[in-house]
């Protein structure tokens, strides 16, 4: 089981002490730092500065929205990245949702598994940049020879000379067809939640992978003596993201939760959200939910639920810590 830090991303500014925490985690071995963005900070610019100073931890993208790009601009930020760092760049991919792709970036939000298939095959033309880039796909044509062209595009090479070749393209998602394309096409998977006391839920979506992929799970870690209290912010982010980060007719995060047994609790986590009642949503949020997604307790506890985590497909735990101290617990109960 490796480690990985998970820094999301920034709320109304960025966080304090951000570079301070990745050099700590560098520092105590853990094997990759992850940036996220949503409609506010990107992913991509906080990850250049944190590699400009590391020197060793992979460098990845928890995710970067697909819509946000087109293929080929994104393949480029990772090649630069790539070669900045020194050959540490994970490239995670994801369709987002349709509030945001439609709402913020002004793009259908229309089959996301072909658009993504297609998305993947762009890029890894570019990084093996052993052809000119072409795609005949309906999402991404290149070269482009729609409504306004010009026509004349022509098929290109990227001029930089990859620092490698096979990049490693992580794919976020939950869907269990979306998973299973990660697993058939990518070189890892970013779950959004997982239970290791649930592996059924996935565990059909995942079995086409291969012997070195990887899935990399973001958990939040609260030391403390207190567990109910410590999952008390636990629950206010399940309430968000089961009431709020979606749609009430698709919300893909309630369907998970419908998915791993709690459906009848997240039909009423979301009604109160959308009703204003937030804390009350919180509220409704089952301990033993937000208790299997995290790692909440004394040490003695998270150490056993570490274990159980030891049983499951997951490479890698990506924590979301507040402290270089935390950092230290978890590389001692993890690492050592």
């Amino acid at each position: 089981m490796k480690l990985g830090l998970q820094l999301g991303y920034w709320s109304s500014k960025p966080p304090r002490g951000f570079i301070e925490l990745a050099q700590t985690a560098e520092s105590l071995g853990y094997d990759s730092i992850w940036t996220a963005e949503a409609y506010g900070s990107d992913a991509l610019t906080p990850l250049a500065w944190i590699g400009a100073n590391t020197s060793k931890i992979r460098l990845g993208t928890g995710i970067c929205q697909m819509s946000a790009r087109a293929p080929t601009a994104t393949a480029m930020a990772a090649m630069t990245i790539d070669h900045l760092s020194e050959g540490r760049m994970i490239l995670g991919l994801g369709v987002s949702g349709p509030q945001v792709v439609e709402g913020w970036y002004g793009q259908p939000f229309a089959k996301p598994l072909s658009r993504t298939r297609e998305y993947i095959d762009i890029v890894r033309q570019v990084f093996a940049r052993e052809e000119p880039v072409q795609s005949d796909g309906p999402h991404y044509p290149l070269p482009y020879t729609g409504e306004g062209s010009w026509g004349l595009g022509k098929p290109l090479k990227p001029i930089i000379h990859p620092y490698r070749k096979e990049i490693p393209i992580f794919i976020g998602a939950e869907g269990p067809k979306n998973v299973a394309l990660a697993a058939e096409v990518c070189d890892g998977w970013l779950p959004l939640y997982y239970s290791p006391f649930r592996q059924d839920v996935y565990s059909e979506s995942i079995k086409g992978r291969n012997e070195n992929f990887e899935i990399s799970q973001g958990v939040v870690v609260n030391i403390t003596d207190d567990v109910e209290a410590g999952l008390v912010p636990i629950k206010h982010m399940l309430a968000l993201y089961i009431g709020g980060m979606g749609a009430k007719k698709r919300n893909f995060h309630k369907e998970l939760i419908g998915r791993f047994g709690f459906e009848e609790a997240a039909d009423k986590i979301q009604d109160l959200y959308l009703a204003g009642k937030k804390e009350e949503a919180a509220a409704a949020v089952p301990s033993q939910l937000a208790d299997e997604i995290s790692l909440v307790g004394p040490k003695e506890r998270i150490k056993e639920r570490i274990s159980v985590w030891r049983e499951t497909p997951v490479t890698q735990l990506l924590v979301s810590a507040r402290s270089g101290a935390e950092l230290e617990t978890l590389a001692e109960l993890v690492l050592d």
